[in-house]
């Protein structure tokens, strides 16, 4: 499918959504939220991971702010119709996807571009590569699950730094802290994306689904809920190609050869 500001590239079961706007450091307008949700939606095809990273200098520095919110309605009231309408869906549909998500941060990752960034169930940065929570230095407050997802991240304690005081975190820093999963290298950034997504596309992609809606709900419910999740999650599982064969190469000794089914 052809987008105009993004790309999609499906090679190897493994799709790759370009944030395509480097002139604007990859400002996330309403029509790239629109673009990626359609992506994620429709146009995965046989893919059964995801990678997003960012064209050119930068991941994303945030929502375009001359394109935000209803063009008939100013200021706040406008900001909540585009949260709402747009970017509010598009995380929704990425945290609900049934397939792995890997992101690659070159670059500025800033505003709801650090809620896109961190969306991924594995998060690779460049020591280029770093995080901003910047509404605090324009009046407004974070948005795009920052608020949700940074003291589930990080803590209190160093989502409230973030949050209020506005400034830069590294990407070594966010390994330190235990927000992403690794900071390498930028020239190794690409590299070490593929080599991880080629992996989870090669694993048991409904496994997988199953773990990414258990670890998502496990941040709401009880202990017995989690207890029934986990149980009904296996039902689903245990039911499915890959377990069967996973089963039988263990008794055989070899590697599974596992499709996604």
């Amino acid at each position: 499918m052809t987008y105009e500001t993004i790309t999609l590239d499906v090679t190897d079961r493994i799709a790759t959504i370009t944030l395509n706007r480097p002139e604007r450091m990859n400002a996330c307008s309403l029509e790239m939220a629109g673009e990626i949700n359609d992506a994620v939606s429709n146009g995965l095809g046989d893919a059964r991971c995801l990678v997003i990273t960012g064209a050119g200098r930068g991941f994303c520095s945030g929502a375009d702010l001359s394109a935000r919110g209803d063009r008939s309605v100013s200021r706040g009231e406008g900001s909540y119709i585009a949260l709402t309408r747009h970017y509010n869906p598009l995380m929704m549909n990425l945290a609900r996807l049934n397939m792995p998500i890997v992101t690659a941060i070159n670059g500025a990752a800033a505003g709801v571009g650090c809620s896109i960034g961190l969306c991924g169930d594995f998060v690779i940065a460049g020591k280029s590569g770093y995080f901003l929570q910047a509404f605090v230095n324009i009046g407004l407050v974070p948005d795009g699950g920052a608020s949700w997802m940074l003291p589930r991240l990080v803590g209190k304690a160093r989502a409230t730094e973030m949050m209020l005081l506005g400034e830069k975190i590294s990407g070594e820093k966010a390994a330190d802290w235990g927000m992403i999963y690794k900071c390498v290298e930028d020239a190794a950034l690409q590299t070490e994306t593929r080599a991880l997504a080629t992996r989870l596309a090669n694993g048991p992609t409904v496994a997988y689904a199953v773990m990414r809606k258990n670890i998502l709900t496990a941040l709401e419910n009880s202990y017995a809920e989690q207890l029934l999740a986990e149980a009904e999650g296996q039902r689903i599982a245990g039911s499915s190609a890959d377990a069967v064969e996973g089963t039988k190469a263990f008794v055989e000794k070899r590697k599974a050869a596992f499709t996604g089914q």
